[in-house]
């Protein structure tokens, strides 16, 4: 215990958590303290793609115990990251070059942004390259520089008096919201192409590093996929004035959307990627840049060195984990199911949903499904923020008789208001666990608006 009597452990809330214990965990369920066995429809935060407790990863992970846990990465090497930059690159058929792992997705986007600017050095040491246009209502991490292009305001506000000032933000492509009355899907993607052309303008082309987008929205506006065209031209734009372009996977990558990475299915080749939770599943803490030739070159044509190393970088239990992970999702192939189960998963969410007074949207793409909520259909108008609807979803879930854990966020309406929770299910889920997923996760929906009695 601490000092005064209270836990020592500073999560986030200075007193002492009601969040249940967690005692074990295996597949789709976690079993707490008293016995309570939850199904684990979000995979934490999207992170556990193929379950708990995954047999053959356990083995992987202590065989690396018996050879050796830490060398440095800067004295030496170790063949396992080898190996697993020489898969990430093979997934992508060849269009990305190098691997860079590091830790968390914060980090892996911090470091996107460090990798960037060098570029832009490499090339000329006076490059006036220093500006980053990121999205409105996007999430990058909990880093000063994360957090800097990213626009989760709650998250982001008590920060801003320190935040970095060479970045600026422009619309994401959210047509549940932002798509005008009798506006074209084409008319729309071409209005959002211009917004970015004309901040290119207004800063001066020479002046921009990089764009930068979570190729499908997470946490902030809830599993929002753009629309067709949209990142073919938001790539015409970059590459007319020659900035870098960024897609943060960190949460919506390595399958969860359906392919192994969400680019794929937006007709272009970014310049550098951030891959993370689902990269070793929750069996270690790692994450990944995935570089383009066009960046190696650029090193290449300078230094030939990338100015960024951290302790942990490829460190052997956590890369052994990732390794394996990959090795099952591919050998299992598990992404195809998560195409066939995340037709099932959208289906039934929109069936069972479809006519619920307060569902404004049931969106998403493989096993990466929201709901969100409105106060008005019609208008889409947030429900009251002090009903906190969101976290009731959460918490009721964990309780006895729901025993569902969903992802609960806010601040999709307008950055502060609206409602929504995310389901992001282990990529090994079958056609009955998909039912249950909904089942219960309606059965929480309805439980929730029948208390509050709107």
């Amino acid at each position: 215990m601490g000092s005064v009597g209270e836990p020592s452990l500073l999560y986030q809330s200075a007193y002492h958590t009601v969040a249940p214990t967690v005692e074990s965990a295996s597949g789709l369920y976690i079993t707490v303290d008293d016995g309570q066995q939850i199904l684990d429809a979000t995979g934490g935060a999207a992170v556990s793609s193929i379950g708990h407790g995954n047999a053959r990863v356990k083995r992987a992970i202590v065989a690396q115990l018996d050879k050796f846990t830490y060398a440095h990465p800067g004295y030496f090497q170790n063949t396992i990251s080898h190996e697993l930059a020489d898969l990430l690159v093979q997934s992508t058929g060849g269009k990305m070059a190098r691997a860079c792992l590091v830790g968390s997705g914060s980090e892996a986007m911090e470091t996107a942004m460090k990798l960037a600017r060098q570029y832009w050095l490499e090339l000329d040491p006076q490059a006036p390259r220093t500006h980053f246009i990121a999205r409105k209502s996007s999430w990058h991490g909990c880093t000063l520089g994360t957090l800097s292009i990213g626009d989760l305001k709650a998250r982001k506000q008590p920060f801003m008096e320190i935040l970095h000032d060479n970045v600026s933000h422009v619309s994401p492509c959210h047509p549940y919201r932002d798509l005008k009355k009798g506006e074209s899907p084409e008319a729309y993607v071409a209005r959002l192409a211009q917004e970015l052309e004309d901040e290119f303008q207004r800063l001066g082309p020479d002046t921009v590093c990089a764009f930068v987008a979570e190729t499908m929205v997470g946490t902030a506006l809830g599993c929002v996929a753009a629309l067709p065209g949209y990142y073919q031209a938001i790539k015409a734009v970059c590459d007319r004035h020659k900035a870098l372009v960024i897609v943060d996977e960190v949460m919506c990558g390595l399958g969860r959307t359906g392919t192994m990475h969400a680019w794929e299915q937006e007709g272009i080749i970014p310049d550098i990627q951030a891959v993370g939770k689902g990269l070793a599943a929750g069996y270690g803490t790692i994450s990944a840049l995935l570089v383009n030739q066009r960046v190696v070159d650029g090193l290449k044509a300078g230094s030939a060195s990338f100015q960024h190393g951290q302790t942990y970088q490829l460190h052997p239990l956590n890369v052994v984990a990732a390794l394996e992970v990959q090795r099952i999702i591919k050998e299992s192939k598990l992404v195809q199911n998560v195409r066939d189960m995340g037709v099932l998963l959208g289906y039934l969410l929109q069936k069972s949903l479809e006519n619920h007074p307060y569902v404004g949207d049931v969106r998403g793409r493989g096993l990466f499904w929201c709901i969100e909520f409105v106060a008005d259909k019609t208008t889409k108008a947030p429900l009251d923020p002090e009903l906190n609807v969101a976290k009731r979803m959460r918490l009721r879930g964990l309780e006895k008789g729901y025993d569902i854990c969903l992802f609960s966020s806010s601040g999709c309406a307008d950055g502060w208001n609206g409602d929504h929770f995310l389901l992001a299910p282990p990529f090994i889920v079958g056609p009955e666990d998909v039912e249950e997923i909904v089942v219960r996760a309606v059965r929480v929906i309805d439980s929730v608006f029948e208390d509050l009695q709107l």
